[in-house]
């Protein structure tokens, strides 16, 4: 029971992380939608608002490009931001375009379904 706790403790920890994040969907076959956006970004606060109705349909990754570790992302995006990747690939930025997520969002459910 105690190595039980203690796991759950973990997983709780790091369920949040990005790499969590990517195994839990390389498991599941949920596209991972990734936000690169800063702190203080009132159109990520928007853009994310936006999305709430899709939530239950992939796992948000956010990439806080301030970050020394992020340098490469704050070089690219630094004026562009919201940015979205979806499983990796450029989807959109300024603005969500709600129309192109969902076609994108059902063509990588289709091919799911089809993969299984």
């Amino acid at each position: 029971m105690l190595w039980f706790q203690n796991t759950a403790k973990q997983l709780t920890k790091y369920s949040s992380s990005p790499l969590w994040q990517q195994l839990r969907a390389a498991t599941t076959n949920i596209p991972v939608l990734t936000l690169f956006t800063k702190k203080l970004c009132p159109l990520c606060d928007e853009a994310k608002e936006e999305l709430e109705p899709y939530k239950n349909r992939f796992i948000l990754q956010e990439v806080d490009i301030t970050l020394p570790e992020n340098s490469v992302w704050y070089d690219r995006y630094k004026y562009d931001i919201p940015v979205f990747h979806l499983n990796g690939q450029f989807l959109m930025k300024h603005r969500v375009d709600v129309q192109k997520f969902e076609n994108q969002l059902v063509k990588l459910e289709l091919q799911n379904n089809e993969n299984r």
